[in-house]
This record gives structure tokens, C-alpha cells and sequence, in this order.
């Protein structure tokens, strides 16, 4: 088999688990329940969100909220202040893609 298979939990509960990490990409799975969302932080690579199921409310740097729902796919620059969250009571659940690994991203920056 030339391919490799990873897999993520299927649930409605918090989750946030690294699926891969490589130096072409970092992918992580999050499912956020109504009020659950990330610490405040700045994005370490370029980001790609793709929004499977429910809404995610998205504030970066100093723009107002914007709310995409799901089947929406978000890249967000690298550097750019995040702040990812649930207020909506339809669990969300999306992967997160960082193209090139945010370990790559350091190195070039050292």
C-alpha cells in the first residue's frame, strides 16, 4: 500500500487532536461544543480551516466576527491573531491545515 491512513475521532464532545505532522503539513481535527473554542494565539504557518459540521465564529486580528458555516474552506495568513470559537449550539467540527509545518515555518524564522 502506498498510501498512508491516519484516523480522528467521531464524536460530539471537545476534542483537539494532531492527526499529522510532517514538514509539508501539519493537520489537526477540533470539535467544539456550543461555548468550547481555542486560546487566543497567532496563527504559526499559513492556515487552511475547513468547516465540516456547525458554524465556526472567527475574529482575527482587529476585524469584527465573521461566522462561516459548514462546507467552508479559510485560509488565514500566517502571523495573523486568531481567535476560534463555538457560540452556536450545533457542535462544530473542522480540520485544520498549516501548510508548510509550523516547524519549518520556525526554522526559517531562526
Amino acid at each position: 500500500m502506498i498510501e498512508t491512513t491516519f484516523a480522528f475521532s467521531r464524536t460530539d464532545s471537545k476534542c483537539i487532536e494532531r492527526i499529522l505532522e510532517d514538514d509539508n503539513a501539519g493537520i489537526n481535527h477540533m470539535v467544539l461544543p456550543e461555548g468550547e473554542g481555542l486560546p487566543l494565539h497567532n496563527a504559526n504557518s499559513h492556515v487552511y480551516m475547513i468547516v465540516v459540521r456547525g458554524q465556526v465564529a472567527l475574529k482575527l486580528d482587529d476585524q469584527e466576527e465573521h461566522v462561516h458555516p459548514a462546507g467552508s474552506l479559510l485560509a488565514i495568513p500566517y502571523r495573523t491573531r486568531m481567535n476560534v470559537y463555538n457560540r452556536f449550539p450545533e457542535v462544530l467540527e473542522l480540520f485544520v491545515v498549516k501548510a508548510p509545518s509550523p516547524r519549518i515555518m520556525a526554522a526559517r524564522e531562526s
